[in-house]
Parts: structure tokens; sequence; C-alpha cells
């Protein structure tokens, strides 16, 4: 897949695209069908398979004081989007400059002038241009008139319920990470650089690989049966492992950070960038009397764990 972080002066091979446009935070099983539907299209008429998102996320720009809420920074979004075999990935920056185009004015300047695009497709509930005057019914319009291709994808429902981001971050809120895993089409991960920490794991027999949570948002506190990802020669391997996510009371700590041992695992991650993947959900977090009460719990913690993943998908 080829990123572009613009949409001026696109080469060739890049515009006249099937281009699947949205914010796709989460990249959840509803955005899939959304660029999924964007693939089949092109496929069909043998043109260029696109994704046009942005970023920062918008919410990030107007209300930048809320708590950190994203499902995947733009990293971990650019690579499911990848996976699903997008041939560009065009990144538009919002700020409150772009904010103010008007709907029209992005179909006229964005979709047709710099990306040449041959068909759009979008989600039901796709919102777009200055306060959010522009949707699907405006495409159609538009697409008559400046002559390219539209398809709204209907909202996509699963068990009467819609499969959205919001209802994936509302799982992960009330500890239900297997819940938003029906959703998102995987576990939700948390990636970041292992940090040094107090390194106490270590003297206790559980050593950790500890990460900030940056942009990602806060699940409910608590440990987790995870997997760890990392790249080795090219290729993500994966440890089984678990993790407690908050802030250490046993230790008085203050700064939210995910702690996770890896089983059967000897090596060194420090500074190395990581994938831990919430796969299920063991139990809150709590203060401990003492090492060797804490000591005692991780023990069944850990073989508790194990028995959850042994049961788990092996789709990582």
């Amino acid at each position: 897949m080829r990123l572009f972080r613009h949409f001026h002066a696109l080469p060739p091979a890049a515009r006249g695209a099937a281009i699947a446009v949205g914010n796709f935070d989460g990249v959840h099983r509803g955005h899939q069908a959304v660029v999924g539907e964007a693939g089949r299209i092109a496929k069909t008429a043998g043109i260029p398979w696109a994704v046009l998102t942005f970023e920062p996320h918008p919410r990030s720009v107007f209300r930048p004081d809320l708590p950190p809420f994203r499902l995947t920074p733009f990293r971990a979004k650019a690579r499911e989007i990848a996976a699903l075999g997008v041939d560009h990935l065009i990144v538009l920056g919002f700020t409150r400059a772009f904010s103010r185009m008007t709907a029209r004015e992005f179909v006229r300047n964005v979709i047709v002038g710099g990306l040449g695009a041959h068909h759009v497709v979008c989600g039901y509930d796709f919102k777009f241009g200055h306060d959010r005057g522009g949707d699907a019914e405006l495409l159609v319009h538009m697409g008559k008139s400046e002559g390219f291709g539209f398809t709204c994808v209907p909202q996509i429902r699963d068990d009467g319920r819609e499969l959205s981001s919001t209802r994936a971050r509302e799982c992960l809120f009330r500890a239900d990470p297997r819940g938003a895993a029906h959703i998102l089409g995987r576990p939700f991960e948390i990636e970041g650089r292992v940090v040094v920490g107090d390194r106490r794991g270590r003297t206790i027999g559980y050593p950790t690989v500890n990460v900030f949570l940056g942009q990602h948002l806060r699940p409910a506190n608590g440990v987790y049966a995870t997997r760890v990802g990392f790249d080795v020669d090219g290729r993500t391997v994966w440890h089984d492992g678990i993790a407690n996510l908050g802030r250490r009371p046993t230790f008085a700590g203050v700064d939210i950070v995910l702690e996770t041992h890896l089983f059967d695992f000897a090596g060194d991650l420090y500074g190395r960038c990581v994938r831990v993947a919430l796969v299920d959900y063991l139990r809150p977090e709590k203060k401990f009397d003492g090492i060797d009460a804490l000591k005692a719990q991780i023990a069944d913690d850990s073989e508790k764990a194990r028995i959850m993943l042994a049961g788990a998908s092996n789709a990582l």
C-alpha cells in the first residue's frame, strides 16, 4: 500500500480510484464493509483501490480537552487498512482551517480536482465539510454533476445492534475486551515503545514490559490475558502473557501504565515497539498488603490467563 499525505499532484496510478472516505477509527467490521465495497468496485472496473481519511481525528482538534479516545492511532489505523489489501491510503491533515472548507468545496477541490475519483464509497452516517454540511445525499447529487459514481453502505448490524466505534469503546470501558473484539474483528491493541519502569517485576519473578497509553483510549483498569507482538526479521511474533493496566496501587503509582508479563520469554524488549492485544479480562486492579500476597495473586492470574488464551482465537 502506498501512503500519500496530500491530495495535490497525485501520480496517475493513484488517480481515478474507487475511494472509501471516512475517519475509520477502529477500522471495525462496519468500516471494513465500506472499504471492502470500494475494493469490489475497483476490482470490477480495473481501477485503483484507495482510502481517504483524516488525521488527527476531528474530535482531537475541536475538543483537545477530552480524554484520549482513539481505538487506532494513525500507525495502527494505517496497518489495519493495509491488511485489507488497499492500493493507496490518502491522509489529509485535519486542522481548523481545513474544517472551514464547505462540503461542496471539499467535493470539487479534493474528490474531483485532487483525486479525480472514479467512484466514492462512504458509510450511511458520514458527514463532512464545514459544520458537517455534507452527507451521502450531497454526494449522490454532486456525483451526477461532477462525473463520479457513488455508493452509500448502509448500517451494518450484528445481533440487532450497530457495529460502531462507540460500541467498541463502551465494551472496553466496561471491561469487555471480547465484546470489543467482536465489533473490531480482532482484539483491541495498545501499541507503544517499551519504557524502563521500576523493575520490581523481575525481583519477584515476573518481569514486565511497560507501555504508556499515549493517544489510545483508557480501557477499564484491571488484569488482562494478553498477546504481545513485536517484530522479528520483518514479521510480527506473538507471545501469550498477562497484563496489569492501571496505577499500581500496591506501590502508590500515579500514571496509568500497561505492565505485561510474557509467559516463557526471557528477551530484552526495552526501547522496542510492541503491540499488546487485550484478549480477555480477569479482574479489577486492587491493592495488596504485601509482596507475598501480590506474587500469589499473579501466579493465580497467570494460570487463569493461560487457560483463557488456550481457548481464545488464534487469529493473531
